[in-house]
C-alpha cells in the first residue's frame, strides 16, 4: 500500500512517541537521539563519533514542515566518562529537551498528522523519509522511516509504529 501524503503518528506516554503533539502554531515532534553520521563505519572509538542530539521538529496544522531545532549535547564518549553528573551528556540534552518544549505555546501532548521531510544536520540524516520496503516488481514506496529514531511506520497507517 502506497504511503500516504499525510502520516498519523500515534502519541504513546512513557515510550518513543512520548514528546509529539500540537501547540498554537501546528504540531511538534520532539527526541532525544544517539546518533552516528551517516556512512560511519564501526571501529575502535566509536563512541567519539555517535551523538546525543536534541531535536523538536515543528510543522503546521496541515502537516508541512516548518523548522527544525537540532541540537548536540556531546558524544557517547563524554557520556561514559561521567554517566551520573548533573551536568552530563544525558543531564544536558533533558534540559534542552525541557526548555524547548516549554517554548512551545499552548502545548498539548497527542496524535499527530505530519508529511514527509528530510534534512541533514551534522551528517545524520533526520526526518521522516519515504522508503519502499517491499519486494514487489512496482517498487513504489510502502514504508515511513523517522529518522535518526528509526521508528518505522507502514499499512493499515493507524500511526502505531515498528522498531
Amino acid at each position: 500500500m502506497a504511503v500516504p501524503g499525510i502520516i498519523p503518528i500515534t502519541h504513546e506516554p512513557g515510550h518513543r512517541t512520548s514528546t509529539i503533539g500540537r501547540f498554537r502554531d501546528g504540531q511538534f515532534l520532539a527526541s532525544v537521539i544517539y546518533a552516528l553520521p551517516r556512512g560511519f563505519v564501526w571501529g575502535d572509538g566509536w563512541e567519539e563519533h555517535q551523538k546525543l542530539f536534541v531535536a523538536l521538529h515543528t510543522f503546521d496544522h496541515d502537516g508541512h514542515h516548518q523548522e527544525s531545532d537540532i541540537w548536540c549535547a556531546g558524544t557517547r564518549a563524554e557520556q561514559l566518562k561521567r554517566p551520573y553528573d548533573e551536568h552530563s551528556v544525558a543531564a544536558r540534552a533533558d534540559a534542552r529537551l525541557t526548555a524547548v518544549l516549554d517554548g512551545l505555546a499552548e502545548r498539548e501532548y497527542g496524535d499527530i498528522a505530519i508529511r514527509p521531510f528530510r534534512l541533514t544536520f551534522d551528517g545524520v540524516r533526520f526526518g521522516l523519509v519515504t522508503e519502499c520496503h517491499a519486494e514487489d516488481e512496482a517498487g513504489e514506496d510502502d514504508w515511513a522511516e523517522l529518522y535518526p529514531d528509526r521508528l518505522g511506520f507502514s499499512a493499515p497507517w493507524n500511526g502505531e509504529y515498528h522498531t
